[in-house]
């Protein structure tokens, strides 16, 4: 991913896997260039969301301003398209007072629909989508591989096969267009008026496990059952098919105990850092840092400064 840039405003865009530490290191750097942090985090900005998707504490929203968290509602559909717009309004706003702003999260495509913009492609139908949400519920991944198999076999040899959420946005395209949703991919980039200064968080694979199994036991011990006993009678809406909670609502529907649930949870959010990094590598220019390299990465920030 790459921006043309025709001013000198600059979007430092923090990246990596879940539980690496990248909302912490967004505040730093916040507070340090004085600014202001704009989340790319497609649960974050669910306000009935907190403790099942790592909400920033309270604490840390006071310590430096954040924007897209819990601004949105789950009753409100939200896409990447919508976030493309939304987050070009803030940004075109932030910059009005500072020249840099801080991007951070996990989720790739709101990134790339930020920062280069998505390519265009149609509506779908709200009762086709929930059919195809309800198909995954009742049979899984399989369940949207094998529809896949059936009507878009150039995403199966070329798309993301292990990921629901993209595999249930290909589906509904194909079923709703005829076309597999690869053959409105352009490839080209929108032109923004900033640049981009990418930073990516990352650590040993074991370590990293370590992270997630115990940020997962926190969530527990801070309530993750109650609060997701609570979106239960919601389980159907397309915010809700989210790590944590489509687990726990399965152990509510008496599919597996509660330590059953956790383990399952534990094992798909492994999944899915897996995932965030195999995207996120494939980013030629993002400069990749440990946590705890917070001095390194301001130098190498304000040395990008000191040239551009």
């Amino acid at each position: 991913m790459s921006s043309k840039a025709t001013t000198q405003n600059t979007v430092i865009a923090v990246v990596g896997p879940t539980a690496v530490g990248k909302t912490a290191l967004a505040i730093k750097l916040a507070t340090h260039f004085q600014t202001e942090i704009l989340s790319a985090d497609s649960r974050q900005c669910y306000k009935e969301l907190a403790i099942g998707v790592a909400s920033p504490a309270e604490s840390e929203l006071q310590t430096a301003p954040h924007h897209f968290i819990a601004s949105h509602t789950i009753h409100s559909a939200f896409t990447a398209a919508d976030f493309e717009s939304y987050a070009l309004r803030m940004a075109e706003e932030l910059f009005r007072k500072h020249d840099r702003l801080v991007l951070v999260g996990g989720t790739g495509l709101y990134i790339r629909a930020f920062l280069e913009g998505l390519d265009s492609i149609p509506e779908v139908d709200a009762a086709l989508r929930t059919n195809v949400i309800e198909l995954y519920q009742q049979r899984g991944i399989e369940g949207l591989g094998a529809e896949l198999n059936r009507l878009d076999q150039q995403y199966v040899n070329e798309g993301e096969m292990q990921n629901p959420q993209r595999m249930m946005r290909a589906l509904e395209v194909v079923m709703s267009t005829g076309k597999s949703i690869l053959t409105y991919r352009t490839g080209t980039s929108k032109p923004r008026d900033f640049s981009v200064k990418w930073v990516g968080l990352e650590l040993p694979r074991a370590v990293l496990i370590e992270r997630i199994d115990r940020r997962v036991d926190e969530m527990f011990e801070a309530g993750l059952v109650e609060e997701a006993r609570a979106l239960y009678p919601y389980r159907e809406l397309n915010a809700l098919q989210t790590v944590g909670y489509k687990e726990l609502f399965e152990h509510f529907d008496g599919k597996y105990n509660l330590s059953e649930a956790i383990e399952r949870i534990k094992i798909a959010t492994r999944q899915y850092a897996k995932r965030q990094m195999t995207w996120f590598k494939r980013i030629p220019e993002i400069r990749w840092f440990a946590p705890n390299e917070e001095a390194m990465i301001i130098d190498y920030l304000s040395a990008e400064d000191s040239v551009s």
